[in-house]
């Protein structure tokens, strides 16, 4: 039997995807911490239980199936918020520190992964082995960029918005180089995709945060159902009106 791709193409649309995946983990993240007032060790079990049990029905599929991939994606943004917010205010490391530890954890699981399957690609994707891998490195990057997002804005000075643009230019950066350069593609996708972490995350924090914080007060719960009814638009428009996926 033919194996299939379990993966999503890297397109436009994936990077649309990612970014508001990241928003939703944001606010969905700090509804439960913050909102809920669980608390981050509380929080952390709720989100990495269910994180799992999403990623133990990716893996059991044979194939790839978009809603599933994505919350997936959701669950390692929303676990990944709880943890870079345990690991600064809980254990009191820091963002810097916090982003240090995460980045070698991520360099690590990258190495590993070489060693084991002598590849770093991340589409397409057919067997568990280079998956796990690939879901590994997903969850490291993802809390690694909410560290960093968070450290922007708290220990930089920065507000959301300035953050934000920040990394939305190290992300217009990667797009230059991608099209203009020899660097190789895995090492900006990586890039690329540790950054959209921030930015998805600074432009929740935007949405949420209090008015004298340069957020807009938006209640967590509210911008979260906002996030999911954009994740499901586009994921509708990619399956019945997109025509082509654009490949970046």
């Amino acid at each position: 039997m033919e194996k299939m791709n379990k993966v999503a193409q890297i397109t436009v649309y994936f990077w649309i995807m990612k970014i508001l995946a990241t928003t939703l983990g944001e606010t969905s993240g700090d509804f439960l911490s913050m909102t809920c007032s669980l608390g981050y060790c509380t929080s952390i079990i709720i989100t990495m239980l269910l994180f799992i049990c999403v990623l133990a029905m990716q893996l059991r599929s044979s194939r790839f199936h978009p809603v599933l991939y994505w919350a997936v994606i959701v669950g390692t943004t929303s676990v990944g918020t709880e943890i870079s917010d345990f690991m600064d205010r809980t254990l009191g490391l820091g963002y810097m520190k916090g982003s240090f530890i995460l980045f070698s954890f991520l360099l690590i699981t990258l190495a590993l992964w070489y060693y084991r399957e002598k590849n770093l690609e991340v589409y397409p994707i057919y067997d568990n082995k280079n998956e796990i891998f690939f879901w590994i490195a997903v969850l490291f990057s993802n809390t690694l960029g909410t560290a960093f997002g968070d450290f922007l804005s708290d220990n930089m000075g920065l507000n959301y918005v300035g953050g934000a643009l920040v990394c939305a230019g190290i992300i217009g950066a990667v797009i230059l180089l991608h099209y203009f350069s020899r660097i190789n593609q895995i090492v900006l996708f990586w890039i690329a995709f540790i950054f959209t972490r921030p930015f998805g995350a600074t432009f929740g924090d935007l949405l949420t945060k209090p008015i004298v914080k340069g957020g807009f007060n938006i209640p967590r719960g509210d911008a979260s159902l906002v996030t999911v009814a954009l994740l499901a638009f586009v994921l509708i428009y990619m399956k019945f009106f997109s025509k082509e996926a654009v490949s970046l």
